[in-house]
Formats: structure tokens, sequence, C-alpha cells
């Protein structure tokens, strides 16, 4: 029976392996990015900054 099935599994076992491994790289990016912006955004407020936005850009000219 296992030298019917150790075929499959040899062929899906590194694909799954490599399926999980992405998703915790994605997710802990993911939640980096995450903390960081709520990091920055905290900072601002703390520091009475405005938040950076490109729509409020004054450099830009205007016609």
């Amino acid at each position: 029976m296992w030298d019917a099935i150790y075929p499959y599994l040899a062929a899906i076992l590194p694909t799954i392996g490599l399926l999980v491994i992405a998703y915790v790289v994605f997710k802990t990016i993911f939640e980096a990015d995450r903390r960081e912006r709520k990091a920055v955004a905290e900072w601002e407020r703390s520091h009475g900054a405005s938040p950076i936005s490109s729509s409020d850009d004054e450099s830009r000219p205007t016609t």
C-alpha cells in the first residue's frame, strides 16, 4: 500500500511545506507593516504632526 501512496506524498509534501513557509513569511510582513503604521500614527498624534498624504502635497504647482 505504501508503495502506491509514497510517490504522491513525495510529490505533494514539498509543495505544502513551501506554502506553509510562504504563509508565515507573508503574515509576518503584513503584521509588521500594520504595527509600523500604527506606531507612526501614534507618533504623529503625540507630536502634533499632520499625517502625510499625497493629496495634501503643497509643493506641487497647480494649474
